[in-house]
């Protein structure tokens, strides 16, 4: 059945409800758990259970100790800001962590006060939902192509892409020796290295990689881990080998947000464009759609 055909099904049942009985069922249909739980599958299951793994083996905001210039860029937030993976951590947990006193989304303006303001969280990762949108949605089919994730780090992309994706390869490049080591254990106990490879390298020695890359993910990779002039190093690198004709790159955020940070208004003018993204999508009652339109996808030309 297309969606063509269900819409006509769906609104031909609604029209045999009785009309008392119709706003009781739309207001199930909009609020029901019961129908977000018939989109759970096998694939979504295991995304899961690999998250459950790793909260047992990270300390609360999944941050490493080394990881220093990451808490000083988060202390230099305007706003009190806490690191909060989403691919650990959805919107429910964080609630039931709030309730039993373990996290909390607020901070008091004055020390004893009961004035409060809502702290600023961010995620170094993509949730459940957004790694499925990302797969379903932005991206095309990715049988036989090679895609790379720069900062890897727990490796939520590479879980992603191969539990949603058909993509050949799936390689995370990753500065931090710890974070690889946890996500080899990871591959190696849900046995997904078959296709698979994690590398602890910096991606500005991947020249050859990035050469023959069919599509490269960068969530958040540099902002809180270089400097200014790192970053600049990192995106010039970058623009000069990932050029393959009709590569696809996905960013959060926007190309645009990234560079004007850095005061750069292009390093390299015509070497992508933007394509459009449908954001108009349903993945369950608690999707945050804002985050979904933080996705941008690009393709070299």
């Amino acid at each position: 059945m297309n969606l063509s055909e269900a819409k006509l099904e769906l609104k031909q049942l609604l029209s045999r409800v009785s009309p008392p009985e119709l706003p009781k069922l739309l207001h199930w249909i909009r609020n029901s758990d019961e129908l977000d739980d018939l989109q759970l599958d096998n694939r979504t299951v295991m995304l899961q259970s690999i998250a459950d793994d790793l909260r047992a083996r990270l300390p609360l905001d999944a941050m490493l100790a080394s990881e220093t210039a990451a808490h000083h860029k988060m202390q230099q937030c305007t706003r009190p800001t806490v690191h909060v993976d989403s691919f650990l951590y959805d919107d429910e947990q964080v609630d039931a962590l709030c309730e039993e006193g373990t996290m909390s989304r607020t901070y008091c303006l004055s020390c004893g006060s009961s004035r409060t303001a809502p702290l600023d969280f961010i995620s170094h990762s993509f949730s459940v939902s957004e790694l499925q949108f990302l797969f379903h949605n932005v991206l095309p089919d990715l049988s036989g192509r090679m895609l790379v994730d720069v900062g890897s780090r727990l490796g939520a992309v590479l879980y992603g892409g191969y539990v949603y994706s058909s993509a050949s390869q799936l390689i995370g490049v990753e500065l931090s020796e710890e974070f690889v080591q946890l996500q080899n254990d990871v591959l190696l106990r849900f046995r997904l290295n078959d296709r698979v490879q994690v590398l602890h390298a910096d991606i500005c020695t991947q020249d050859v990689l990035l050469q023959n890359a069919d599509v490269l993910i960068m969530n958040n990779v540099f902002e809180f881990f270089m400097e200014p002039s790192e970053q600049l190093r990192a995106w010039r690198f970058i623009m000069q080998n990932f050029r393959k004709r009709g590569a696809l790159l996905v960013t959060v955020p926007s190309l645009q947000e990234s560079l004007n940070a850095l005061q750069q208004e292009a390093l390299q003018p015509g070497w992508v464009e933007e394509l459009p993204v449908d954001y108009d999508v349903y993945l369950g009652r608690d999707t945050d759609t804002d985050s979904l339109r933080q996705i941008h996808l690009y393709r070299v030309i």
